[in-house]
């Protein structure tokens, strides 16, 4: 069996891993996107304190969290490391500590289904700023202790390599679907055909020009993301924990004297590749609220990245008819990098032909995608 897979960012790379360890044929296609999600996302696996409030996303959202110890596990033992993973907890910081209670209550049911969430404890404004000195003194938290950051480059990275360890090829550069008689047939990249007895979707943003030849519209729209990268030296930030405040910013913090604080959510964006004045404002004004101990940091970089984002906060996952030989996995908007790589397990599970127990129906792909004409 050989599979193609559009797409190396952390939904393709994991989707190549755990096909290749299963000795199918593997080709990574990719074409190097500017403001790939992956590169750009901050990397917060905490999805049991998200504000969203749909079961479905939750579902698979809390089994992405869970997935990633598994995940590490495999990759250590087939000698990949520096994966940049780490469980460091999360703070969840208010003013308001009637909301705090009220976060509480609400971890104590979801740990009955979750205990990978770990224990949570309400600190008061001290005990949050020990443990992440650039707090506001007037934040109290919820700590969280199972939470976890991943830097999505160093995944991403560890994946590919493990999957070309088990024998799967990369060919860079832009693919076009190859279809006959309702069939998947490959890809044309760079001129050449490549042949192949399916196809997984996971091109992010991109994917909308890939299906639009066959007659399929998919509703996914990039939606700009931009990041701002804060050095802190000679901090020691390695086991500083992820901030969450009450808005939709967020801060977490890396070994190298770095702290990542973010981010816009600038929708209808389209592809425009550009770190902005009012982008740069919002992410910092946001961030030295919260934590003014940054004000001296040094402004290191601002990434920028496109969420793809479909009808709904809930992935799109699954085979995209009337081909039955073509999986797509999208539209995970800012929860890439929690749900990406348990999703891509997915995928490849799906080609394999294993089987699962996780209802994928409410993910289906085709709740995003149209046909305006006949197939070809």
């Amino acid at each position: 069996m050989k599979v193609i897979i559009i797409g190396s960012g952390i939904v393709g790379a994991s989707a190549a891993y755990h096909l290749a360890k299963n000795n199918i044929e593997v080709v990574m296609v990719d074409k190097q996107h500017q403001g790939n999600a992956t590169a750009a996302g901050a990397g917060i696996v905490c999805p049991w304190i998200s504000r969203q409030e749909d079961n479905n996303w939750y579902e698979i959202a809390k089994r992405g969290a869970k997935f990633y110890p598994e995940l590490i596990a495999q990759l250590s033992n087939d000698g990949v490391t520096g994966a940049g993973y780490k469980k460091v907890g999360a703070l969840r910081v208010s003013s308001d500590s009637d909301v705090l209670d009220k976060l509480a209550g609400q971890l104590k049911e979801k740990q009955k289904d979750a205990p990978e969430m770990g224990d949570f404890e309400k600190v008061d404004s001290e005990k949050a700023r020990e443990l992440f000195p650039p707090l506001n003194d007037n934040l109290e938290a919820i700590y969280l202790s199972g939470a976890a950051r991943v830097d999505g480059r160093m995944l991403r990275d560890a994946l590919k390599r493990a999957a070309q360890k088990h024998g799967a090829t990369l060919v860079n550069g832009a693919a076009e679907l190859i279809s006959r008689n309702n069939d998947i047939k490959g890809v044309t990249v760079n001129g050449e055909d490549i042949y192949a007895d399916s196809v997984i979707i996971a091109a992010g943003a991109w994917s909308p020009a890939l299906l639009t030849p066959l007659g399929l519209d998919l509703k996914i729209e990039p939606q700009r993301g931009q990041i701002a990268h804060i050095s802190m030296t000679e901090a020691d930030t390695s086991n500083w924990p992820v901030i969450l405040p009450q808005t939709g910013h967020y801060m977490l913090a890396f070994d190298d004297s770095r702290v990542v604080a973010g981010a816009t959510r600038e929708t209808g964006s389209g592809f425009d590749y550009r770190m902005t004045a009012g982008g740069v404002s919002e992410v910092m004004d946001e961030a030295l609220t919260v934590a003014p101990g940054l004000n001296d940091g040094t402004l290191q970089e601002v990434r920028i990245g496109f969420r793809p984002m479909g009808p709904d906060i809930s992935p799109l996952l699954g085979f995209v008819e009337p081909f039955d030989n073509m999986v797509m996995v999208n539209g995970l908007g800012a929860s890439g990098l929690t749900i990406g790589p348990y999703a891509g397990k997915l995928a490849a599970s799906i080609m394999m032909e294993e089987g699962l127990d996780f209802n994928l129906s409410p993910y289906d792909p085709m709740r995003a995608i149209a046909v305006e004409s006949s197939f070809h």
